[in-house]
């Protein structure tokens, strides 16, 4: 392509005006030395993934039954290959060279949780179907529900958050943030049986704990009291802990590493809360005053558990 004169010395001066930024504001990737993990080796390895968890439902061909274990064979060893490059590379910041045995390890030690991670998406699943009486299937809630894409790569990165890797668990998790909507930290530790219902807006911070069996809605957030300490509250437990068999509705936003959601409770739509209820307690506005009633006590009862 030919530029007019004029043209081409503008656009000269352009790239010496965005090489003085770089220089001077930074944002810019190692250049002379290692580079950052690659974001788009990521996502394709997010892909990849999606279809190694289902295999199938991420294919545009069927997979016959005689090709599957080539197949398998061929996205572990193409997925462990790749990953490896990036771990290498996420191991390697502040360091001279990439620790290619320990890059190796931890690829290794996580191939070997996909079976696990499975297992408990299955429970996902099944809880998807029990808790949705929308849907017709399993078939559609891996094939149309954004929860499944979002729980399964959390589900992955977790584990390789849990060998204290950088960058990479969390890139994850943002890829699927950026597809479906739901922010669900790779830090975050979630049990079995887990369901967001519709699930957009969705934010789960990096400490939160989940138990088994929970159903949360859409533009719920478990979130942390405060971020003034910044870099100070790195490693404390800055998120709510949700307890088994617990349902969370919409818009419901409940705060603090020391909060605590009992056992059975019921959260209602837009109730923002900041302390620990206790099991089997129903949470929820009325007439702009907080309530929380003990879910086993009749409803002529319920008066002597308002809280101000």
């Amino acid at each position: 392509m030919v530029f007019l004169p004029v043209m081409d010395k503008g656009l000269h001066d352009i790239t010496d005006s965005l090489l003085k930024s770089y220089r001077e504001v930074g944002g810019i990737n190692n250049i002379d030395g290692s580079n950052l993990p690659s974001k788009r080796a990521i996502a394709s390895i997010c892909e990849d993934l999606l279809q190694l968890l289902f295999p199938g439902f991420h294919d545009e061909e069927p997979i016959h039954s005689q090709h599957l274990r080539r197949v398998t064979e061929h996205r572990i060893f193409s997925i462990a290959d790749r990953l490896k490059h990036e771990v290498c590379k996420s191991l390697r910041l502040g360091e001279p060279t990439c620790p290619d045995a320990e890059a190796q390890r931890v690829v290794c030690e996580f191939m070997k949780t996909l079976p696990l991670v499975r297992q408990l998406l299955q429970s996902d699943v099944e809880a998807a179907y029990q808790g949705d009486p929308a849907a017709s299937g399993t078939d559609e809630i891996l094939l149309a529900y954004p929860f499944i894409e979002a729980i399964a790569i959390q589900r992955s990165a977790h584990m390789l958050y849990c060998h204290n890797l950088p960058l990479i668990p969390r890139m994850m998790t943002e890829w699927a943030h950026s597809r479906t909507g739901i922010d669900i930290h790779p830090g975050a530790h979630i049990h079995s049986h887990f369901f967001l219902d519709h699930g957009t807006g969705v934010v789960v911070g990096e400490t939160s704990v989940i138990g088994h069996r929970v159903k949360m809605y859409q533009g719920v957030a478990l979130i942390a009291r405060s971020l003034a300490g910044g870099q100070a509250l790195r490693g404390k437990k800055r998120h709510p802990t949700v307890e088994d068999d617990v349902t969370i509705y919409a818009g419901a936003t409940i705060m603090g590493g020391d909060t605590v959601i009992g056992a059975g409770s019921t959260i209602g739509a837009n109730v923002f809360l900041t302390h620990s209820v206790p099991p089997r307690s129903l949470v929820f506005y009325e007439e702009k005053q907080l309530r929380i009633l003990d879910k086993d006590k009749r409803p002529d009862q319920w008066v002597q558990d308002w809280v101000i």
